[in-house]
């Protein structure tokens, strides 16, 4: 990859002679220009070294008993055994490795898995989500364990070369006795023969639960021929197809999409055998084969740890969750929560490794080592950002005859870096990057090689990856999907006929006796509604603010509509503003900045974590908007902790490198600090003058502050709305940046509407706006909207607990050991009091500060001034403190009584912690949950399992959406929304801003009209109802279980019809359920049939009795009756006079069509018209 710009021409030259010499084509120069080095390319390198021959050496001849490896630093060790797998004499035997604590661990695995791939490298973590004693079971960690149990128990009967990774905690446990194991497990492979009945009962007998769709490990289902079953010892749940009795294939597949991955010849079956243990418990240590090599980091500690945790048992808090059970099962828990039975003892685990080989890896060893090896490695250098330091170490070491290599997980990173050495003017030979990346990068003096991290050289947070997360995505996708489930009592919004309650899926007889499946709906007075499945487009689940009931609708007293009329006229308001606002914008001239600086590079490099994908796309929006003469105004939104700061840092550089003032604006003072702080930090490197201006300053600094704004010499001023007030003069504005705009008021914000008309602006929300408000409003504002987490950030640890002065004391005291801050959050004022005085007994030591909203606003904003500046240790608050401020120094949050919150505020509540490098913690206080309702469980849960930020948990967050819309649009939207239901408003809000477009703005996006040119029959018609009493349904032997039948429906009726959609749809459903039945095949095909039926201008279309009847846009006058479709349809019928007539009914215009016996047949018929269509 060298002189990447040197051989850009010699192959511009070959590529315009189009064949290379070796190839005819062009593949391996593409090739050799994009491809950096594979970190796996390394351990060739590293296989030659003299010291790993000898550790070689040690390990192949077995002996002697206690090595000692010195001077390995940072990755150097893993490096240094997954190179004696590149060795021509391997040593085909397991190695156990036991770091410290599972965090080492966990990068010690990664770095393994980075070399090796996950086959070789297994990591075995502890069963539970924290501490043993709270014997919270986690079934993700246990797939894990299961799978390294599995492979011990093979590696008995075949060599090979293993590494399992593991920690204390870990080892600690006893485990299911190997007899069990192998007796328990099923072995299955393609082409042999099982009889499926033989084999379901025997999954039940060994502890397999029988499911309609598999989720989690342990569980099967069995529809028609195909079994799916998940193994605890697999990543993935397996899916296997019987043909008769012999099996035809195994797949592996997704939990979350259902859909298969990759084919398998043969798999192991095993259950969770702990649960189902019929012997007594036995150590870990019983599985390893005898050829095992002990690699320790320091086994003392290993020791210690296992005593202690053994001492420790299992606290109160384990037991007190059990409660809930009845007597029988509380007996038997709490006879299995003995310690006795469940952990090992330190004496237990040394007898077991004793006679094992022992390499030791940490400072000293215990006991007198054989054979020591001595490698001379050192850490890598410590540059924080500093480029020019890194350069002249480069060099240097290039100078004394290294190889330099730079790693990092992405291509991105690596141009990064050699764009930053060009612009020094450094040619960027100077190192090889190489793709993948390790923990700690070290050089090895003897081998004369540097292995350099990208995330070190930028300051970045490394992540490890294990192989549960899957499992955890699974149980998230299962949490998800429980909510947007209909459960028979919900409450849904039928477009046309208002709010009711969802009764189930029913079957009626259609016209000819024939069942049909139709939706029951109830409304007031016990009236209710059918309908058709071909319709569920209509309906939609409500959605209002969290937890209040909407207003049941009346059928037949037009209420429905007057509401939704009203508010399309409230929406068509607010819609006017704004397009007259973005017109008057597209005649202003702004001032034009010009292309990136290398300043501009060398800040974007400098980002502590790694841009997303949404990040960089929205950077780039922002910057072309900047680049443009026309004014800016854009609205970027996205969740807290999502990178928009980052985002306006940058835009504000871009200002500042054209000697532009920026203008910083937000709505505290508290708000402001902090910004300043976060820009003055991101640019104490660069040229730039930061200051701001609040009420905390003082009447002389206010005064220079104006004065030197004035002349220019501050390039950027952050501030509440006194930046707006008539004192303050500008030299040149040229951006200002709005955060959170709807906190502030309608003065304010008429200010704004006539400073923005000129400058280029950038407001930031962190309230998300849903995409289908953006699309609805495309052409009224511009948006770029930050969707994706950042990756690298740590997950906060997320637990939830029941009442207990114990636990509460228990995470502030750990907190305050790393010298960090605790917020607690509960719903009510009245309780801050007996928090407070219940931490003050428990934690006497603790500072603690109580802060709510009905405090005067200066009191409160001391409170939070002193909780930033750590002059408290514990901030005891109501929700209101959610909103914008950033401690990086609190990292944990307990939530009193989290049941009453809604998964919006608790997502944004815990998003206030784990904002830096230290691991979070969030605890959830809440009663027992087999005694809360379904819904706050459920939302209890899938917090706890989105540990992550981001990503997921917006599926779910619709009342954040909800107050997105109320932002973006005006809080007395939220009433109406409230009415409506939030999807319901969304087709009103849709329906409005097209009407404006077509009717008073017909002018200003005329451009837009043009382009479509014809008008086809859509123009006229949003929706053309299907109502047919044709077999088109799934059956239930197909598809079993109504609600899973229900999603399925849906998501068919959301589709848009075209071949695409509709072949990936049959593909899907294929894979999962085996072929389509022949009613399927016919439901398939009524989603292109509305499709085609809206282009001919149906508003309705009726299969019955073998006819078709197609009923034309209602309104006579309409421009539709001039168009070219509708002389199409008319050519049609008078071409096919016999079977077709068109005609008026009560002033409805109608085309009959006979003899159309199946939908099929009426497709073919629509196309035909269609098609006429496409030819002309």
């Amino acid at each position: 990859m060298a002189g990447v710009h040197y051989c850009f021409h010699a192959i511009g030259k070959l590529m315009r002679q189009r064949t290379c010499f070796l190839c005819e084509d062009n593949t391996c120069l593409k090739d050799t220009l994009y491809s950096s080095m594979q970190l796996n390319e390394l351990l060739h390198t590293f296989a030659r070294h003299p010291q790993v021959g000898a550790l070689a050496k040690v390990v192949c001849d077995g002996k002697p008993a206690l090595t000692h490896l010195q001077g390995l630093q940072a990755s150097a060790a893993a490096v240094a055994f997954a190179a004696l797998s590149e060795r021509k004499q391997k040593a085909e035997r397991p190695f156990l490795i036991i770091l410290n604590d599972e965090e080492e661990a966990g990068y010690f695995y990664h770095d393994l898995t980075q070399m090796l791939g996950d086959e070789m490298a297994l990591f075995y973590p502890s069963t539970y989500r924290r501490a043993v004693k709270y014997a919270q079971r986690d079934a993700a960690n246990e797939i894990l364990r299961t799978e390294v149990l599995n492979r011990l128990s093979a590696q008995h009967n075949k060599a090979g070369m293993l590494f399992v990774v593991t920690f204390p905690a870990a080892l600690s446990e006893r485990v299911a006795p190997l007899k069990d194991m192998a007796d328990n497990t099923l072995h299955l492979q393609t082409g042999s023969e099982y009889d499926l009945t033989e084999l379901t009962k025997r999954l039940a007998a060994i502890g397999f639960a029988r499911k309609d769709y598999v989720y989690e490990p342990g569980e099967f289902a069995v529809r028609g021929s195909i079994l799916d079953v998940y193994s605890y010892a697999s990543e993935y749940p397996f899916r296997i197809d019987f043909f008769g009795d012999e099996v035809d294939s195994i797949r592996t597949f997704e939990v979350q999409t259902q859909l298969s991955k990759d084919k398998k010849k043969e798999v192991s079956i095993v259950p969770d055998t702990e649960q189902h243990a019929r012997e007594a418990l036995v150590p870990f240590t019983d599985y390893l084969p005898d050829n095992t090599v002990l690699v320790v980091k320091d086994l003392g500690y290993v020791h210690d740890a296992i005593e202690r945790i053994y001492n420790e048992g299992f606290a109160r808090q384990a037991q007190q969750e059990l409660e809930a059970a009845s007597e029988m099962e509380e007996a038997e828990q709490l006879a299995r929560l003995k310690k006795e039975s469940l952990l090992t003892t330190s004496e237990a685990f040394l007898r077991g490794v004793a006679h094992l080989q022992r390499i030791n890896i940490g400072a000293q060893p215990l006991g007198e080592a054989q054979t020591v090896i001595r490698f001379n490695t050192s850490p890598q250098p410590l540059y924080h950002k500093n480029f020019d330091l890194l350069k002249q170490n480069l060099s240097q070491f290039k100078a004394d005859g290294y190889d330099i290599y730079i790693l990092a997980d992405s291509a991105k990173q690596t141009e990064r870096l050699q764009s930053i050495f060009e612009e020094m003017n450094t040619a960027s030979q100077l190192f090889k990057p190489v793709l993948r990346t390790l923990h700690g990068g070290f050089s090895d003096n003897d081998l004369k090689v540097c292995c350099f991290t990208d995330h070190q050289i930028f300051d970045r947070f490394h992540k490890y990856n294990l192989k549960s997360d899957h499992a955890r995505d699974a149980k998230m996708a299962l949490s998800l999907k429980e909510l947007m489930q209909f459960e028979p009592g919900d409450y849904v919004v039928h477009i046309d006929h208002g709010v009711g309650r969802f009764a189930g899926l029913v079957r009626m007889p259609g016209n000819d006796g024939e069942m049909q499946e139709m939706i029951k709906l109830t409304y007031k007075n016990d009236d209710a509604v059918y309908v058709s499945i071909h319709s569920l487009h209509k309906v939609s689940k409500y959605k209002g603010k969290d937890g209040e009931p909407p207003r049941i609708s009346n059928l037949g007293t037009g209420a429905w509509d007057k509401l939704k009329e009203r508010t399309k006229k409230k929406i068509k308001d607010i819609a006017r503003d704004l397009i007259k606002l973005y017109s008057q914008r597209k005649e202003e001239k702004g001032y034009a900045f010009s292309p990136d600086s290398f300043m501009q590079h060398e800040l974007e490099a400098g980002f502590a974590y790694e841009d997303t994908p949404d990040q960089l796309r929205v950077t780039q929006e922002v910057k072309k908007d900047m680049e443009s003469s026309k004014p800016m105004d854009r609205l970027v939104c996205g969740d807290v902790g999502f990178g928009k700061t980052e985002i306006a840092v940058r835009a504000a550089m871009k200002a500042a490198a054209d000697n532009k003032q920026v203008a910083v604006l937000v709505p505290t003072t508290v708000l402001a600090l902090q910004h300043y702080k976060t820009f003055a930090s991101r640019l104490k490197d660069f040229p730039v003058r930061v200051d701001y201006l609040t009420r905390a300053r003082s009447t002389a600094q206010t005064k220079k502050i104006l004065a030197d704004l004035a002349k220019g010499d501050i390039n950027i001023v952050v501030g509440t709305h006194k930046l707006i007030g008539k004192s303050v003069k500008w030299h040149d504005l040229g951006l200002l940046i709005i955060d959170e705009e709807q906190k502030f008021g309608v003065a304010v914000k008429e200010k704004l509407r006539q400073l923005k008309v000129n400058v280029d602006t950038l407001t930031m929300s962190a309230t998300p706006i849903p995409r289908t408000l953006q699309f609805s409003l495309m052409g009224a504002r511009d948006f770029s909207v930050i969707q994706t987490p950042p990756p690298n950030r740590r997950p906060i640890q997320t637990e939830i607990h029941t009442f207990s002065h114990e636990v509460i004391a228990e995470a502030i005291n750990f907190e305050m050991s790393r010298n960090g801050q605790v917020y607690i959050v509960t719903n009510r004022v009245a309780s801050l009091q007996s928090l407070a005085n219940l931490v003050h007994k428990y934690v006497p030591d603790a500072r603690i500060a109580t802060g709510h909203g009905q405090m005067p606003p200066d009191q409160l904003e001391k409170v939070i001034m002193g909780f930033v500046n750590y002059d408290y240790d514990v901030l005891i608050s109501t929700t209101i403190v959610e909103n914008g401020i950033d401690v990086p120094n609190a990292n944990t949050i307990i939530i009193d009584a989290a049941h009453h919150f809604g998964l919006s505020d608790l997502h944004q509540m815990r998003g206030r912690v784990g904002r830096g490098s230290r691991k979070a913690f969030c605890y959830l206080i809440a009663p027992p949950l087999a005694m809360l309702p379904d819904e706050s469980r459920r939302r209890l849960e899938a917090i706890e399992n989105f540990s992550d930020l981001g990503s997921g948990i917006h599926i779910a967050m619709q009342d954040l959406d909800i107050r997105g819309a109320g932002n973006l649009l005006g809080s007395e939207q939220s009433g109406f929304i409230a009415d409506l239901g939030y999807e319901t408003y969304q087709k009103i809000l849709a329906e409005a801003v097209t009407e404006l477009k077509n009717d008073e703005f017909a002018d200003l996006y005329a451009d837009e009209l043009k382009k479509t040119g014809h008008l086809s029959g859509e123009k006229f018609v949003d929706d053309c109802t299907v109502e047919c009493d044709l077999h088109a349904y799934f059956p239930e032997t197909y598809v079993p279980g109504a609600t899973e039948r229900m999603l399925l429906y849906r998501e068919l009726d959301s589709l848009s019809g075209n071949d695409d959609e509709m072949a990936a749809f049959r593909q899907r459903m294929e894979d999962r359920f085996g072929p389509l039945p022949p009613e399927g095949e016919e439901l398939l095909r009524i989603v292109p049939l509305r499709a085609l039926g809206r282009k001919l201008g149906a508003e309705r279309l009726t299969l019955k009795n073998r006819r078709m009847v197609l009923y034309f846009v209602s309104n006579t006058e309409s421009a539709f009756y001039r168009s070219d479709t509708f002389e199409r349809i008319i050519n049609f019928a008078t071409a096919s006079y016999q079977r077709c007539k068109l005609d008026e009914n009560r002033g409805h215009r109608r085309m009959i069509i006979n003899d159309v016996p199946t939908v099929e047949s009426a497709l073919i018929t629509l196309k035909n018209i269609v098609g006429t269509d496409h030819k002309a």
